[in-house]
């Protein structure tokens, strides 16, 4: 989702550049020396996204480090970043970019992102440039995060950081409702359930939170279609898909939350940001997130980490996967196209580097422990994770049942903000009006994204 209040940029850092072969136009020689990769001589200079501003001084001493060490391999390559008021664009700003065609030569999107940078020719097919980097090192990337990424079975970025939503719970609430923090619910019966405990306190404080209001409502109704086996678009991505059986479930369910258990609170159309601020203040038991939620928590709102916990979507069938990446500007040169890629796995790509430069993070007083970003497999996995248990700053225990029961990923739908903004009526009606039409609502916002789909 692109976020409506911010966009997030994370802001990642390493302290040596992993010497892999990156070539241009399929030469795979496993032996290639990437100091090689730019003819020495050829000077080239590559404009980045997201440069860490000055209020974030930890990262952005770490950006300029990186620099300098990229600069040891390739110092013909002179690096530009671009630190963005708001870190980064919000969408009307992403999109006007795009189409004065103004953004810098490496540039940050989400993955929902890809079509519409697609429709403006915005990005460059760079699946000549990496694949031989993507036999040998890019095969212990998550599938799923890399088809992200592509469009025709062309790649068109590199991923930097991905989620997959799970339910986080508040274990102070927990505990003083009588319920195991350590196992967290599985289904959406548990999750009613105890709702009703934590809401029993009193003092305010809900049980369970919802969005309704500046599209999140309609973002969070989709992963809620998602994890009892349903979806929001069909598979044509031309026709609704929620105006089902499984869309009446979901609804009816946090309408008797609501209204018959008034375990979900009072005050509704919430928004991003609003239900942070209840559950890092105790007044709300669990809701659902992605991991970096709970960063932003304690970093901005100034929880604690030990306060919080996750488990895996209930329902468990699906959970709504996101995440963000960066693209090459069409019409670059192909020295910039290189030089570019190199550093996107200098910065972003290279276990026990970069982002996942775990001793590094830590000592420079960020977070280490969080789940996600987590898009390893095989050996690169296991040596991240114990990376993470080794330096973390948090217990990483709490979050151990999302961990252990990874739930698949399923990307957001086609046109996913027209689509939600059209499901927040959906939600706010549910939540507000206690005689909410539930067939009525799901049948007119049906008709309306079908109307947005086939436009």
């Amino acid at each position: 989702m692109r976020a409506v209040l911010r966009r997030r940029c994370r802001h990642v850092s390493t302290a040596t550049l992993l010497m892999l072969s990156l070539t241009a136009c399929g030469e795979d020689d496993n032996t290639f020396d990437p100091s090689t990769v730019l003819n020495p001589k050829t000077k080239v200079t590559i404009t980045i996204d997201c440069m860490p501003p000055e209020e974030e001084a930890a990262e952005l001493k770490e950006w300029k480090e990186d620099v300098d060490e990229f600069n040891k391999t390739y110092p013909n390559v002179t690096i530009e970043g671009r630190s963005t008021p708001g870190q980064c664009l919000e969408p009307p700003q992403f999109t006007a970019m795009l189409k004065a065609k103004s953004q810098p030569d490496v540039f940050y999107t989400y993955f929902t992102d890809l079509p519409q940078v697609l429709s403006e020719d915005a990005a460059e097919d760079i699946s000549s440039y990496v694949h031989p980097w993507t036999v040998r090192l890019l095969k212990d990337i998550n599938p799923d995060v890399l088809d992200s990424l592509k469009h025709k079975d062309r790649l068109y970025g590199l991923p930097n950081s991905n989620y997959t939503m799970g339910l986080l719970i508040n274990r102070k609430l927990f505990k003083d409702a009588g319920l195991n923090p350590d196992t967290p619910p599985r289904t959406w019966d548990e999750v009613r359930a105890a709702a009703k405990k934590i809401a029993a306190l009193g003092n305010g404080i809900a049980g369970f939170g919802e969005y309704s209001a500046g599209n999140t409502g309609g973002w969070h109704f989709t992963a809620q279609m998602y994890s009892v086996g349903g979806d929001v678009v069909d598979a044509s991505g031309e026709k609704a898909a929620f105006n089902t059986d499984l869309g009446k479930q979901v609804a009816k369910n946090l309408h008797a939350m609501r209204w018959e258990d008034d375990s979900m609170g009072r005050t509704q159309l919430l928004k991003w940001g609003d239900l942070q601020k209840q559950i890092a203040t105790d007044k709300l038991g669990m809701f659902l997130a992605a991991p970096d939620d709970i960063a932003y928590m304690v970093q901005q709102l100034g929880a604690k980490y030990e306060n919080f916990g996750m488990g895996p979507i209930p329902g468990g069938r699906n959970t709504l996967a996101g995440g963000d990446n960066y693209m090459i500007k069409k019409g670059i040169s192909g020295d910039k196209i290189k030089a570019a890629i190199a550093w996107l796995n200098f910065k972003n790509l290279t276990v026990g580097k970069g982002q996942f430069d775990w001793a590094r993070t830590k000592a420079d007083g960020l977070p280490v422990g969080i789940p996600q970003p987590n898009f390893w497999l095989n050996d690169s996995k296991t040596k991240d994770d114990a990376a993470r248990v080794q330096h973390a700053t948090m217990p990483v225990a709490n979050f151990k049942t999302f961990m252990d029961h990874p739930v698949a990923g399923k990307n957001e739908p086609p046109k996913a903000q027209e689509v939600y903004k059209v499901l927040d009526n959906v939600m706010s009606g549910i939540l507000t009006n206690k005689d909410a039409d539930i067939d009525k609502l799901l049948s007119t916002a049906e008709t309306e994204v079908n109307r947005i789909l086939t436009d």
